[in-house]
């Protein structure tokens, strides 16, 4: 079973893309489209305080009739992230995605944010992890002599 630490590995090194915490929405826009991801965590400092995503923008900006140059990142980013760590595994990365409907999970050892993973990402891991799955038993039946 692959864990998140696999993942990140298989990801190789990336940088942590992040916003201050008293910078705007478009600050944090601007920082999404040049580095074409959906996700930015908002630090203070060193300190992890939020995540602000494409969502929140969509939701909780100019629909309540907020403007992205305008708006502090505060006010629309998500404070109480769910967070795994480097030993939490590919399917309990899913159920949590899942269960809490996000498409960011934010990984954390040692009170520091060592990476993020995306939907994608796990999806990825979880499709290869079944592929395998079938081709090991794929071979086990077919080395049995098994005739169905």
């Amino acid at each position: 079973m692959n864990t998140v630490k696999d993942l990140l590995e298989a990801k190789g090194k990336r940088p942590n893309y992040s916003v201050a915490a008293d910078a705007t929405v478009l600050e944090a826009l601007k920082v999404m489209a040049e580095a074409n991801i959906g996700a930015v965590m908002v630090m203070e400092g060193d300190k992890v305080v939020g995540i602000f995503t494409e969502r929140d923008y969509a939701r909780k900006g100019e629909l309540l009739n907020r403007t992205a140059k305008e708006t502090p990142i505060r006010e629309v980013m998500v404070e109480k992230m769910v967070t795994v760590t480097p030993k939490t595994t590919v399917d309990q990365c899913l159920a949590l995605m899942k269960q809490f409907h996000i498409r960011h999970l934010p990984v954390v050892e040692n009170n520091q944010m060592v990476g993020i993973l995306s939907l994608r990402d796990v999806m990825e891991a979880a499709v290869a992890n079944l592929e395998n799955e079938i081709r090991g038993l794929e071979n086990y039946i077919l080395s049995t002599g098994f005739q169905g």
